[in-house]
């Protein structure tokens, strides 16, 4: 306790460093600075705001188990009964705190980049990815999260082939990355003349949104083109080379972008996205030479691991990583995820403590 104790003052101490450094003229100036340290305030704001429950709960409890010791019979009362609540709460805060600071991915805070692809099925996983499109977007709408197309492959019976976005929202990567991996889809798809349930998936693959300073790219390796944009997007659609695709050479790596209004836009989009693709997969990398388990304990993030399934005919949505299930599929694409993703993220830190404490 005592160590857990050194470490929370410590962060406390950085929380008011944090404070007095974003009120220097100098810093304030310095729109990045003030963004990372922004960042990291609150990121900070739990830990204390938690600390400092704590501590007053414990300084409670021991002017409690003063007055217990009273002569006057209604105050002695009055304290074992403060002194009942105060125990349970105090303990409440100290299961808060342990979780509050099991590491944290330090992308956690970042926008995100999420790309969605029809996998099996056919046509059917086309339309499952629009579904899953669907969504989301109304899931970050909920959430006042802004949502920025990057890329998209219409499919001819509805749906997309590919549709990539970036989510820009405080804690976007951080709730939304352990969507990567294959959603698989139960139902009976419109074109069945013989009413058969079929089994579509569509994989989806989150990235957190990286700065140029955190993650350099080599532009020797890029082979940058132009060309025309298609499909619908407005007046300027054919009529100049403002769509741009970006080949990372060492890697293979492919990214086209076009629904921006200007080839300047598209160029900056594109780059964002092949500086997110290339980290993701220098990650990957890291990860298996070190033999680590792939960014988080509750799975690991490759698209060919299937994650979930959403049962149509039964209204039933199943997250088989950590065994969550609830019948309310009819929400959950509606973009009610609120307790999925909490359920998701208490999974993640409960595997992280139970690794730490092994």
């Amino acid at each position: 306790m005592a160590k857990m104790e050194e470490r929370l003052e410590s962060l406390v101490a950085r929380h008011e460093e944090i404070n007095e450094l974003m009120m220097r003229n100098d810093i304030v100036s310095d729109r990045k600075e003030m963004a990372k340290l922004g960042r990291e305030q609150n990121e900070l704001l739990p830990v204390v705001d938690t600390y400092n429950a704590y501590k007053k709960a414990c300084q409670e409890l021991e002017d409690a188990k003063v007055l217990s010791l009273e002569d006057d019979k209604e105050i002695r009362e009055m304290a074992l009964m403060e002194i009942e609540e105060l125990e349970p709460a105090i303990q409440e805060y100290l299961d808060k705190l342990e979780l509050l600071l099991v590491p944290k991915d330090p992308n956690d805070s970042h926008n995100c980049i999420l790309e969605i692809r029809g996998a099996a099925g056919g046509d059917e996983g086309n339309i499952f990815a629009g579904d899953l499109f669907r969504m989301y977007s109304k899931y970050c709408e909920s959430k006042g999260w802004r949502v920025e197309i990057i890329e998209m492959e219409d499919s001819e019976a509805g749906g997309y082939s590919l549709v990539s976005f970036k989510v820009n929202g405080d804690g976007a990567y951080g709730t939304l990355k352990f969507e990567s991996g294959s959603h698989r889809v139960q139902r009976v798809p419109k074109t069945e003349s013989q009413g058969r349930i079929h089994t579509s998936t569509a994989t989806v693959l989150c990235m957190p949104e990286i700065e140029e300073e955190d993650f350099d790219i080599d532009m020797n390796d890029l082979e940058i083109e132009t060309m025309r944009s298609s499909g619908a997007g407005g007046q300027h659609i054919n009529k100049t080379d403002s769509a741009v695709r970006i080949v990372h050479k060492p890697t293979g790596i492919v990214v086209k972008c076009q629904d921006g209004r200007s080839q300047h836009e598209n160029r900056a989009t594109a780059l964002m996205t092949i500086r997110a693709r290339v980290y993701e997969e220098r990650q990957r990398e890291i990860d298996e030479k070190a033999g680590a388990e792939r960014r988080t304990k509750i799975g690991t993030g490759d698209r060919a691991e299937k994650i979930r399934t959403y049962n149509y005919p039964q209204n039933r949505v199943t997250d088989h990583r950590i065994g969550y299930t609830v019948n309310q599929l009819d929400r959950i694409m509606d973009g009610r995820l609120e307790d999925l993703m909490n359920a998701l993220q208490l999974a993640d830190q409960q595997a992280k403590l139970a690794g730490e404490n092994q």
